[in-house]
């Protein structure tokens, strides 16, 4: 019985091209993934990325929110690497792998549905990198595209680009030499072709006005890409599915909105966070009592209806300019700072901001302690390191500690963001450093109070920073087409307002920039009105606390940190200072307890607590490297003596040349003891070096040139 085969043709197979800031960019549909509910092969230049979208037939139970499922999946075949762990294979997702997501599912995530509670994933699969084109951006387009053409409900598209600028012009989806070298920024910026729907920004201290400007111009840039999803939606999008909507009790809202709003009012009216929490809780069991007998079930439904009744009251408030604690719009909660809290650590502060409330540590290590990182990315390794950590007793909830989450890996990289730009050069100080924030109370801007807190941290450490960076939120509040912004949102403002817009930056520029939606945009001016509000804040926040707490980083490490030492031999030599399996150095590391980092290019970094341990390690390794130079005087010590022959002068530890009885003296010489006796220092002139290394030196000759002769 034969085999029989056909061959496989693809019918729904379509391919959209063209060209975006000067490289190809390609869709292709119908050939890959086809069980999923839509596929979209993306390539941008060679990055290329297969984007899947799959949407679950049936709601999900048990579930109030929108199950949406963001993945951006790195395989190191992509740059042709093989993973370094054990297996050989990928492990968990990488930070940047974990950003990555974020980056995507932060701008879409508003769009869908609210009240849609079917799964839906998002996988973005990253077959190859090329490093002048974004595989985030290649991927966020993919997506976009993946979700406009399936069934799945969706008010986009979106599309994303990079943002950068070298000091007098932008640079759109900037190369990898243009980042490398002049570029001040890395800014992405995502948008519908109305509004803008996230930013997230690495600068270099970049001018307000600059950073504004350009987002104008990438928003500009990037609508050929929409335009080419619209003409995909045209031409192969489905129909989108009818969907179960999450069930609400509309009757007991209204009812409550209409009897019982007051009440609610009056527990939202306090600045403070468990004050308005026990008032809840107070309005909630006088509710029950009232309504639920009429409305069993009412209590499935509270969280909801805490939500939107809390909404409506901060929303009406802050559209009559009245917040919920009490502030001006443009006023920023009490402020405290603090230094040195920490005994031992090499570097603490505390800041507060209203009752939210951030301790930074920093920690200075060598640079073998630099992170290695083993992504798709370019970089791999970094001495500069910050983490976010959010227990639970920060929002006052009584429940285990969790593994570290995405938003806490977002929050951290936000901060290290932020302050790498004012981190001094390994050349100016060759340490790693870490920087731990623990948030000891959470009440808002977690991350912009981490920014603050690790600032005067590092300043406390010692760290000579380029510039202290402040950070500080922005929310929005609106009704059609009038909006509200205001200053240093709180926690229920966050909640209920409609945008979180983050701005970290010196006095001479924005560093870091994270702009979080609730809504389907912002228009050009909110974004304009957030930067002028924030501006201002940072600069008062800079002048009113952190400067005058302290003002310039502090002269001398602390006595627990470890001292540095940097020096440079021949890189032929670094054979000769690690030994035949590292014997030399280890002997060095066990007779001065220092720790001894060598670069490829012949940098030596040592460290220890006592900065004479350091001394006497460099000392060593001069000694070991030390090669005469003929015609350089040294002054040695007499090793040895032959009387009718000459002396032996040791130049270094193990470096010995010979004085011939001729060249002792100008006048004639019977023998040597009368000249010289061993112990006894003299000077003494390089005069040869044979192939053979021996080293013939002339006494006389360095006397007459000090003019001793």
């Amino acid at each position: 019985m034969s085999i029989i085969t056909t061959k496989k043709t693809f019918p729904n197979y379509k391919k959209f091209e063209m060209d975006y800031e000067g490289r190809p960019l390609s869709m292709e549909v119908g050939k890959m993934a086809e069980l999923c509910n839509a596929a979209v092969l993306v390539k941008y230049g060679e990055t290329t990325v297969l984007v899947s979208c799959t949407a679950s037939p049936r709601p999900k139970d048990g579930v109030d929110y929108f199950p949406l499922s963001v993945d951006f999946n790195e395989k190191l075949y992509a740059v042709g690497r093989i993973p370094g762990s054990f297996m050989r294979r990928e492990g968990k997702p990488s930070l940047n792998a974990v950003l990555a997501s974020r980056l995507i599912d932060r701008p879409m995530r508003p769009l869908f549905p609210y009240d849609l509670r079917n799964d839906v994933v998002i996988a973005c699969e990253v077959m190859s990198v090329d490093y002048d084109c974004s595989p985030e951006i290649t991927a966020m387009i993919g997506a976009a595209a993946a979700v406009a053409i399936s069934d799945v409900p969706f008010n986009g598209p979106i599309a994303g680009i990079v943002l950068g600028w070298d000091g007098e012009k932008y640079l759109f989806n900037p190369t990898q030499e243009e980042r490398n070298t002049t570029n001040r920024m890395i800014t992405t910026i995502a948008a519908t072709h109305k509004k803008i729907v996230m930013i997230e920004s690495e600068a270099k201290e970049v001018p307000d006005d600059v950073m504004y400007e350009g987002i104008v111009q990438a928003h500009a840039h990037l609508q050929p890409v929409l335009d080419l999803i619209d003409k995909m939606v045209a031409e192969i999008g489905k129909p989108k599915f009818e969907y179960e909507h999450a069930s609400f009790d509309q009757e007991l809202f209204d009812m409550l909105c209409a009897n019982d709003i007051e009440g609610m009012e009056y527990c939202m009216d306090t600045d403070d966070k468990n004050v308005r929490e026990a008032r809840v809780n107070e309005w909630i069991t006088k509710v029950q009592e009232k309504y639920l007998e009429e409305h069993p079930d009412m209590m499935s439904f509270m969280e909801e209806i805490l939500y939107k009744m809390q909404k409506k009251i901060v929303k009406k408030w802050l559209l009559e300019g009245h917040r919920v604690d009490g502030r001006k719009m443009n006023e920023i909660r009490p402020l405290g700072a603090e230094v040195d809290v920490i005994p031992r650590v090499h570097g603490s502060a505390l800041f507060t901001r209203g009752q939210t409330q951030v301790l930074s540590i920093a920690t200075l290590s060598t640079l073998s302690d630099a992170q290695k990182i083993d992504t798709i990315w370019e970089e791999d390794s970094k001495r500069f390191m910050h983490h976010y950590n959010m227990p639970p007793y920060s929002t006052g909830e009584a429940r285990a500690a969790r593994s570290t989450g995405r938003r806490e890996y977002g929050h951290g990289a936000l901060v290290e963001k932020a302050l790498q730009c004012v981190i001094p050069s390994v050349e100016d100080f060759p340490y790693s450093i870490r920087v731990v924030s623990e948030i000891l109370s959470s009440n808002g801007s977690t991350s912009q109070g981490s920014i603050c807190a690790s600032t005067m941290a590092l300043m406390d450490a010692g760290v000579p920073l380029k510039a202290p960076v402040a950070g500080i939120s922005c929310g929005l509040i609106q009704d059609g087409d009038d909006f509200t912004t205001f200053i240093d949102i709180q926690g229920v403002e966050d909640f209920h307002g409609e945008m979180d817009f983050k701005v970290a930056g010196t006095k001479d520029g924005i560093t870091a920039i994270q702009m979080d939606l609730k809504n389907d945009g912002l228009k050009h001016e909110i974004v304009k009105s957030a930067f002028e509000m924030t501006r201002e804040a940072r600069f008062e926040i800079l002048d009113s606390v952190m400067l005058p707490c302290i003002s310039e980083p502090r002269k001398e490490l602390a006595a627990s940190a470890p001292k540095m030492i940097q020096m440079s031999i021949n890189p032929d030599k670094i054979r000769e200072v690690i030994g035949s399996g590292g014997k030399v150095i280890q002997k060095i590391t066990a007779d001065t307890g220092c720790k001894i980092d060598i670069d490829d290019d012949g940098t030596i970094y040592i460290a220890s607590k006592d900065i004479e341990a350091c001394r006497a390690a460099r000392t060593t390794i001069e000694n070991i490297v030390f090669v005469p130079v003929v015609g350089t005087l040294y002054y040695g010590k007499v090793s040895n003596i032959r009387s009718d022959f000459g002396a032996w002068v040791e130049l270094a530890p193990g470096k010995d040349g010979l004085v011939k009885i001729k060249d002792l003296e100008f006048k004639r010489t019977e023998k040597v003891e009368d000249v010289l006796n061993i112990g006894d220092m003299t000077w003494v002139k390089v005069m040869n070096i044979d192939d053979r290394g021996r080293i013939d030196l002339s006494r006389k000759d360095a006397l007459k040139e000090r003019g001793e002769a």
